[in-house]
């Protein structure tokens, strides 16, 4: 047996890092309204939503005649939740929600996009805030 004594040296080997970059999935209206029809689909207490940016707005509710009325409804609530939490110094505004007879209001911005949810109000508006914050 040949031992060569080059091979009992120990190897000089420079630290290597590798840096993996994730990319971030932006939240794309699209990738939003798919997440809430397939909710809608599940559950139909869901009454409708709104989506709406800089360069496009999605409206699907399921009485057409209204979405001028659910639209003002939503952008207000969504100005008036921001103004009230900063008038009395609450922080940031994670979401605003109205609770009415028949109805909840469930408003929120992720990433670009205004997002209003309109739900009966039996149903769990956290559960659906949290599945909607989850699509990132």
């Amino acid at each position: 047996m040949e031992i060569n004594l080059e091979d009992l040296k120990p190897k000089e080997s420079k630290p290597q890092a590798v840096l993996l970059k994730t990319k971030t999935k932006e939240v794309t209206p699209e990738r939003i309204r798919t997440a809430l029809d397939e909710m809608r689909t599940k559950d139909s207490a869901i009454v409708g939503y709104i989506i709406r940016n800089t360069k496009s707005a999605s409206v699907d509710l399921n009485d057409p005649a209204k979405i001028i009325d659910f639209a003002s409804l939503s952008s207000t609530a969504k100005e008036a939740g921001e103004e009230l939490s900063q008038t009395f110094g609450l922080g940031e505004t994670e979401h605003v929600l109205i609770d009415g007879k028949n109805t909840k209001l469930l408003a929120f911005t992720l990433g670009e996009n205004d997002v209003c949810v309109f739900m009966e109000r039996n149903v769990d508006h956290t559960k659906i805030y949290k599945t909607l914050s989850n699509i990132t």
